[in-house]
């Protein structure tokens, strides 16, 4: 049975990995390419040195796969008599246990956290592989029958986002890792996408900052999707996550090349002890020291 993070802590074991095998290094905070966190994720270090590790093709395959399978179950879910709050429950139960039995059956070593798991015993270290998933990113908009919502599917790799694909079954889309979008050319006006329900009290002054247009969106996951797609080229939050929010957008945004990081510049790390991801940037590269300026010139950096 793959171990949860509300239950027993397991190691990596051959019993996860494919004769084809990849090394997997991420590396964090050194100047060159990846100082706005477009790093090359064929490989992962603590931030100090390599740690030797990896990954197979078929993990990218597989996170694809089981977005889009969940994605399947809630558009069917969808279709059925359920409303309102009792539809979304229901969205969140199913997806969360077909993910859970699937990772199971194809990766028994490996650990998972999830949105609906328990959350009361924390991962004990964020060595090694562990899948974060999101079984309904956007319950809200799923139960109102929306687009903006996802399925979130990703493989922390020492911490670092090496895998992953977002299923938006209301767009017919699955993004992944294994075939990132190409980069999104830059318009003249960039679009800053932002919560239709609580959107951050200092995006109006990051977006005159940028001579940004705001975009208002729903899930976590549609808002880095929609920069991922190059529908828009900013989105900052800083109201509060959770890893899982983030994780798999994440590292398809990483894949695509765009910046992604926390908004004080620092890298988006994950399975750490403590789930709360409270805060993060994704845009076009072009643009992030405009971005990370705007925002720290907000006064957000440092709050908290």
């Amino acid at each position: 049975m793959v171990a949860t993070a509300g239950g027993p802590q397991s190691g990596t074991g051959a019993g996860s990995r494919s004769p084809d095998l990849l090394p997997v290094v991420q590396t964090v905070g050194r100047a060159g390419s990846d100082r706005h966190g477009t790093a090359d994720w064929g490989t992962v270090t603590d931030g100090n040195d390599v740690v030797s590790s990896g990954y197979s093709r078929s993990d990218h395959e597989a996170a694809a796969d089981l977005a889009r399978r969940a994605g399947e179950v809630l558009l069917e879910l969808q279709g059925g008599g359920l409303e309102g709050k009792e539809l979304g429950a229901e969205g969140d139960r199913r997806s969360h246990e077909l993910l859970v039995a699937l990772l199971a059956e194809r990766f028994p070593n490996d650990r998972v956290r999830s949105e609906e798991d328990d959350q009361s015993e924390a991962l004990l270290t964020d060595v090694g592989r562990v899948w974060i998933i999101d079984p309904l990113d956007g319950t809200r908009e799923y139960s109102e029958r929306r687009t903006d919502w996802a399925v979130h599917v990703a493989l922390a790799v020492h911490g670092a986002p090496a895998v992953g694909a977002v299923a938006l079954p209301g767009l017919d889309l699955v993004l992944g890792t294994g075939n990132p979008p190409p980069l999104p050319v830059l318009p003249a006006r960039p679009r800053l996408v932002m919560s239709r329900t609580r959107p951050p009290e200092f995006v109006p002054f990051v977006a005159e900052r940028l001579g940004a247009e705001t975009v208002p969106m729903g899930s976590a996951g549609a808002k880095i999707s929609a920069v991922v797609r190059g529908e828009a080229e900013v989105y900052v939050h800083a109201g509060g996550q959770y890893e899982w929010d983030s994780c798999a957008p994440v590292a398809v945004a990483l894949a695509a090349g765009l910046h992604a990081s926390r908004i004080d510049g620092s890298p988006l790390r994950y399975a750490r002890p403590d789930p709360w991801l409270p805060d993060l940037i994704v845009c076009h590269p072009m643009l992030a020291d405009a971005v990370l300026g705007a925002v720290r010139d907000s006064g957000m950096v440092g709050r908290g």
